[in-house]
């Protein structure tokens, strides 16, 4: 596959707590320079970031990141407040422990309330696969699919490993036709990137996919 063609798919993504605005800038910089498909930012710079880039580049940003154990209201603030402030993607997490619970219904209509937030602009549900199990996984599935979101992703990168070729090969089963898939963390490669995409990936959430085209060390996300 072309590097193009990756770079494509790639959010190009700095999520760490202590990210100044000169390494957000830089992220920036290299996206609009490689031709990713956004940028993924913490909430607290997408105005900046957005003012910055004037149309360049799509900017997305997290929602109850990276726990996911707010409430709705919270996080339907956070996506209405990110998107007045520019964002055109959201990636929201879960409530992990209502999937623990059971409460299904309680992930649907929340996932449901943030995409109404969110209009047309694109909703990614994020749900932690390094924590669940294969059944939870499925669920998950239907339950993105039901709510109307417009992406499913692995991971965070903050909650102790990232995407497999397993997981994204069990979402290419189990999800709806029109969810599409996003791997995020630990992507390490341009062969491992390349192998996502060819397993139903549609997106891929990493900072070192570019780095690795810059010739600078693969570390972080």
């Amino acid at each position: 596959m072309d590097i193009n063609e990756i770079l494509s798919h790639v959010d190009h993504t700095l999520l760490t707590q202590g990210a100044t605005w000169d390494e957000i800038r830089q992220i920036c910089d290299d996206a609009v320079r490689y031709q990713t498909a956004s940028v993924c930012i913490p909430p607290g710079y997408v105005k900046q970031a957005g003012e910055y880039l004037d149309g360049r580049m799509a900017v997305c940003t997290v929602i109850g990141f990276p726990n996911g154990y707010m409430t709705t209201k919270s996080k339907e603030f956070e996506t209405r407040d990110a998107i007045a402030n520019g964002a055109s993607e959201i990636d929201m997490v879960i409530n992990i422990g209502w999937l623990k619970d059971g409460k299904h219904d309680l992930i649907r209509d929340e996932i449901r309330t943030l995409k109404e937030a969110c209009g047309e602009k694109i909703l990614k549900v994020i749900i932690e696969t390094c924590l669940l199990t294969r059944q939870e996984k499925i669920d998950m599935c239907r339950i993105v699919t039901e709510a109307g979101a417009d992406y499913i992703k692995t991971s965070t990168g903050f909650g102790g490993a990232g995407a497999t070729f397993e997981d994204i090969e069990l979402f290419s089963e189990y999800v709806g036709p029109d969810v599409k898939i996003k791997a995020a963390g630990g992507i390490s490669s341009l062969d491992d990137a390349e192998k996502f995409l060819a397993l139903g990936a549609d997106r891929l959430g990493t900072s070192r996919i570019v780095k690795l085209v810059k010739n600078e060390e693969a570390s972080g996300y």
